[in-house]
């Protein structure tokens, strides 16, 4: 395919929503361009071959050139990954730092099964391809790009600036946690991984740009049945897969109580204006009564939904028997859940034991690289900065808050008292999300307005 020059990607395919302006730091946005390539020709992918630790090498490198001292730029190997903390030091060391946060590593992707190789990436049509264009390469080009801007116009932060990029968000998240206790003095974390903007389908104009201020903690619950089996000629009452079914099946029907927190409550006040029917009633009506019977029963019949208004499980594995003509021995089966912010894992298992409602069902927690953690607080210095960082690039654009699914890095910093936000301003239409996917792409024409957002909303948050 015929591959499209940078500026004419920006004139052409731009969302037509009112900016006065494109191309405001013209070297800015060519340096994302030209990092997001360098970084996503890396294989920064878990395991043999990791690249991880170069491209921490290559943001430290931009980062010197760009007028970071060597000292104040910190690569720590750990494993077969690493960490990288970039400090700009403000001029008042008595205000705690703003931390902005991404990862360097990538999901795993086979070229066999991608159009494209991943890991070669390309502009065509308009779009950056390749693995991490999306999540979260782009990202990480864009905040670096423009915190170089700042240094080039002469801005002098009081408050500290810290670029903060952890090597295994997308697997064990060691390096993650790592991070978070590193910097747990920290005033607030500016999470670029997470929290975007949405483009109308149709026309390809902003629609809303949503904030993550909180996410649900991700759990996975073994629930097993043991019994001493026999020979299938000789059935019995007693079979462990007959129990571990009827305890699944009664779980199925179980529904987490619904509720609310400040996030969830603006969440739909201000989605509901943008979703009419039905599903906006009961958005509104959810919001002034967690406990209406008539609009839970609305969202929760809408996947994308059901999870914002509590915790939910759900059976994802299941393994049972040892041989065909045999009474099982053994039945197990794995349950995912996603926590509402403010329970605790242990709360929500023996929850879900009293549904099972059968001794005999054993329920063991195999979580891993997840912990519980409450939603952040709605700050106004937040709040207030990212909105008009928003509306600078795309005035009248609606801006609330959301919470995620989890987890990102956000929680290891939450989890230690640390406020952190995901206010990403790459915006998508939700047809084009491919991250994790196949053939992930990213629209070109966001590099510009997103310059434009982190130059308006790093100042604000560091001055």
């Amino acid at each position: 395919m015929r591959v499209i020059p940078f500026a004419l990607v920006l004139a052409v395919l731009a969302p037509q929503a009112a900016r006065a302006e494109i191309a405001h730091h013209p070297r800015a946005e060519q340096q994302s361009l030209d990092l997001a390539k360098a970084s996503i020709a890396l294989r920064s992918v878990s395991g043999p071959g990791n690249q991880t630790p170069q491209v921490a090498e290559l943001y430290k490198r931009t980062l010197i050139e760009g007028g970071f001292s060597p000292d104040d730029v910190v690569i720590t190997p750990v494993d077969n990954t690493a960490y990288l903390i970039a400090r700009w030091p403000g001029s008042d060391p008595a205000l705690k730092p703003l931390v902005i946060s991404g990862h360097m590593d990538v999901v795993e992707a086979k070229p066999s099964d991608w159009k494209r190789d991943p890991f070669k990436p390309i502009v065509e049509s308009g779009y950056l391809f390749g693995r991490g264009a999306t999540d979260m390469k782009l990202d990480g080009a864009l905040a670096i790009s423009s915190v170089i801007e700042l240094r080039r116009e002469g801005y002098k932060p009081r408050r500290t600036i810290i670029l903060a990029f952890s090597g295994d968000e997308e697997t064990a998240m060691k390096t993650s946690e790592m991070v978070a206790d590193a910097l747990r003095n920290a005033d607030l974390v500016l999470n670029i991984d997470v929290g975007s903007g949405v483009l109308d389908e149709k026309t390809g104009e902003p629609q809303y740009f949503s904030w993550q201020g909180a996410e649900k903690t991700y759990a996975d619950f073994r629930m097993s049945v043991s019994n001493p089996g026999g020979h299938s000629s000789e059935p019995r009452a007693d079979n462990a897969i007959d129990r571990l079914a009827a305890a699944l099946l009664r779980i199925q029907k179980y529904q987490f109580k619904p509720e609310l927190n400040d996030l969830t409550r603006s969440y739909f006040e201000n989605a509901a204006k943008l979703r009419p029917g039905a599903t906006g009633a009961a958005m509104l009506a959810f919001a002034k009564d967690p406990a209406n019977a008539k609009a839970i029963a609305t969202l929760s019949a809408d996947p994308a939904l059901i999870g914002k208004i509590g915790t939910t499980c759900v059976v994802t594995m299941i393994d049972g028997g040892h041989a065909l003509n045999a009474l099982p021995q053994h039945a197990s089966a794995n349950i995912n859940c996603r926590i509402f912010p403010g329970h605790a894992r242990a709360a929500i298992m023996r929850e879900l034991e009293q549904v099972a409602a059968d001794p005999q069902v054993h329920f063991e927690d195999v979580s891993a690289g997840s912990v519980e953690t409450a939603a952040s607080p709605m700050r106004p210095d937040f709040v207030d900065a990212v909105t008009a960082g928003i509306q600078k690039i795309y005035p009248g654009t609606p801006v609330f808050p959301s919470m995620t699914a989890g987890a990102s890095d956000s929680m290891w910093f939450r989890k230690n008292g640390v406020p952190s936000y995901g206010a990403s301003p790459v915006f998508l239409k939700q047809s084009e999300d491919f991250s994790h996917g196949l053939n992930e792409r990213t629209p070109v024409a966001s590099i510009a307005p997103a310059v434009d957002y982190y130059l308006s909303v790093i100042p604000a948050l560091s001055h």
